[in-house]
């Protein structure tokens, strides 16, 4: 398969390079990190294709995606995250998570959806976060919630062109990103486990990612209860640091 990775330079993007890699596949590694791009193209020399660009830039990222071979997988990993103090709302830090996590994640919608052969699929990676309302998460979650619903009404838009669309919702992954969160992250996983998991959904073709199931379909049971008993519930069990 020829396979697209955006964010490949660190954490869950980058072990799905390798295990996809490793598998055999040609994959398009993309992201921002010279040295971390050249160690794939060095370690698989003749499947790994390092893109390097920023995909909040939507001229960089038409030049750089411009001549890529029809794809049979993209998966859209790249993002960030920083959490918010709602006391002293930070509008720029909200701006900067939304502008990466959601703009960026359009602009290579722009270039990518064109290229995905027809039997394709197409990844969006979101969050567990989307699930419920989280205090701190004010910018990331609602980053991930726009992001659950553009997967899911792409989900519907591009099946006459026979794209298949998932939404990945991890909990918990222990990556540079989780590295410098000051909470208690429960049930975390590894990239390995989440690089297997989504491997076995994206290969099932399933329409929803999300792992692990022990802690994602706690969310899930918490997004069917009405908003006050989320907020009663999650005001009680949820320690601000």
């Amino acid at each position: 398969m020829n396979l697209l990775i955006t964010g490949s330079s660190s954490g869950i993007g980058l072990q799905l390079a390798r295990d996809y890699l490793a598998q055999g596949h040609t994959v398009y590694c993309c992201g921002r990190n010279e040295s971390a791009l050249a160690a794939l193209t060095n370690d698989f020399p003749s499947l790994a294709r390092a893109l390097i660009f920023d995909i909040q830039n939507l001229q960089d990222c038409r030049q750089a995606l411009a001549s890529i071979e029809p794809l049979d997988l993209v998966v859209l990993n790249a993002g960030t995250c920083e959490y918010v103090d709602a006391a002293q709302f930070d509008a720029e830090l909200f701006e900067r998570v939304i502008r990466i996590n959601v703009i960026g994640m359009a602009n290579c919608l722009e270039c990518l959806i064109p290229q995905i052969k027809a039997g394709g699929q197409l990844a969006l990676m979101g969050s567990s976060s989307s699930y419920v309302p989280l205090p701190r998460a004010e910018a990331y979650g609602a980053s991930k919630a726009a992001t659950e619903y553009l997967a899911k009404t792409l989900a519907i838009s591009l099946q006459p062109k026979n794209i298949w669309v998932s939404y990945i919702a991890p909990g918990f992954v222990e990556t540079p990103l989780t590295d410098v969160n000051d909470f208690p992250m429960p049930m975390k996983v590894d990239v390995n486990f989440a690089s297997r998991k989504i491997r076995q959904g994206l290969e099932k073709r399933r329409s929803e990612i999300h792992f692990p199931a022990s802690f994602t379909l706690l969310l899930k049971a918490l997004r069917l209860l009405p908003n006050s008993a989320q907020r009663f519930l999650l005001s009680k069990t949820l320690t601000r640091p």
